[in-house]
């Protein structure tokens, strides 16, 4: 008997820019790509210009999505239809007439949620916008999220068999063989937008502390930088002695990054983080990883096993973390052998493909 293939519409936003949603679109899209079983098309949903304000009104952006509906006719040519939504009202509602066409023709719908906002989101709306929020996200037949904390998200929307847990990964290129962390002095290293609530700025004051109290260190500083922040983290990293901003990291040069420092940094408290990207490829190049109990990452991050969880918009307990690990460098290699197992084991990308496929044929 003929093996049937499935035609698969990817519809989210895709590099560039480079965040963690578009980075595992672009990887979803190889996965399909590279599986017999499928033949895949999209359409790109990304604002080509970055800036925090995620989720929010404006004119110029709500004619880009509105342009993108003209794409509306690939809908008819597959056979599932899987969407990376935003996790506000405008960023669910953006995708309503795909979504709405997809369920009037009986297409497999899948939502893959990569955050912690959307249930939220819901639970704070009223009247008619939540009316509208739910008629649309239970349309879906199928849910993913990053981790088993993050599947309350949909349970208002989906019954409980049709949300499937998918963790994120890291690309096989960051790997290394035979490396060995360096344990000489705290090579510190922030990859991330540098958006206020990914906690930059509380990062940047604990290192301006570690500088007074003489702590020897190097600091790396990496990604895009909002627009409205960019004068005064320019200012802040000027400052300092030790740290440096060095511009967006992609392939190769991301890999030599990780490969150099010892300590990831991630203090956030973004309302949309999921399962951060980041903390994965951290993780696969042996980094203690220094961030918050916030979203999905409790599901990843174990205190003292796989890094030190700090407290939210705290500069002087990032600096206290710094310390202690400064005063403890056995304590680095010790967590770097953790993190490069707890990867191997769990976190690799022939795993998150394994995982795909298999959720997608259920």
């Amino acid at each position: 008997m003929k093996k049937k293939i499935k035609n698969i519409l990817i519809i989210g936003p895709f590099p560039d820019p480079i965040s963690g949603v578009s980075l595992a679109n672009k990887v979803v899209k190889e996965v399909f790509d590279e599986n017999t079983d499928f033949i895949t098309d999209f359409i790109n949903t990304s604002y080509p210009f970055f800036q925090e304000s995620v989720g929010s009104f404006s004119i110029k952006k709500t004619f880009f999505y509105v342009g993108l509906n003209f794409k509306i006719f690939k809908i008819f040519k597959n056979d599932i239809i899987y969407i990376t939504p935003g996790q506000t009202f405008f960023g669910i509602v953006k995708y309503a007439v795909f979504i709405l066409l997809a369920s009037l023709l009986n297409k497999e719908l899948i939502i893959h949620v990569h955050g912690n906002f959307i249930g939220t989101q819901y639970y704070n709306l009223k009247g008619f916008k939540k009316k509208i929020f739910y008629f649309l996200v239970s349309k879906f037949t199928k849910g993913i999220v990053l981790s088993p904390s993050l599947k309350a998200n949909l349970i208002p929307f989906l019954v409980s068999e049709k949300i499937f847990v998918l963790n994120n990964f890291a690309e096989d290129y960051l790997l290394k063989k035979g490396n060995e962390t360096i344990i000489n002095k705290l090579q510190i290293v922030f990859l991330s937008n540098l958006m206020l609530e990914k906690g930059v700025l509380d990062l940047l004051e604990a290192l301006k502390e570690l500088e007074q109290k003489e702590i020897p260190y190097e600091a790396k500083i990496a990604g895009n930088i909002d627009e409205g922040l960019k004068p005064i983290i320019i200012e802040k990293i000027d400052a300092l002695k030790l740290t440096s901003y060095i511009g967006v990291v992609r392939s190769n040069n991301k890999k030599e990054l990780l490969h150099w420092s010892n300590i990831f940094v991630l203090p956030t408290y973004y309302k949309m983080e999921g399962q951060p990207i980041s903390i994965i490829e951290a993780m696969a190049t042996g980094n203690v990883i220094v961030t918050t109990s916030h979203a999905g990452i409790p599901d990843l991050i174990e205190n003292n096993i796989n890094g030190i969880i700090v407290e939210k918009k705290n500069p002087k307990s990032i600096k206290k973390a710094f310390i202690y690990l400064n005063e403890n460098k056995s304590k680095i290699l010790e967590i770097s052998k953790n993190n490069k197992m707890y990867f191997a084991k769990n976190l690799t990308i022939d795993i998150f493909k394994e995982n795909l496929i298999e959720i997608i044929k259920k």
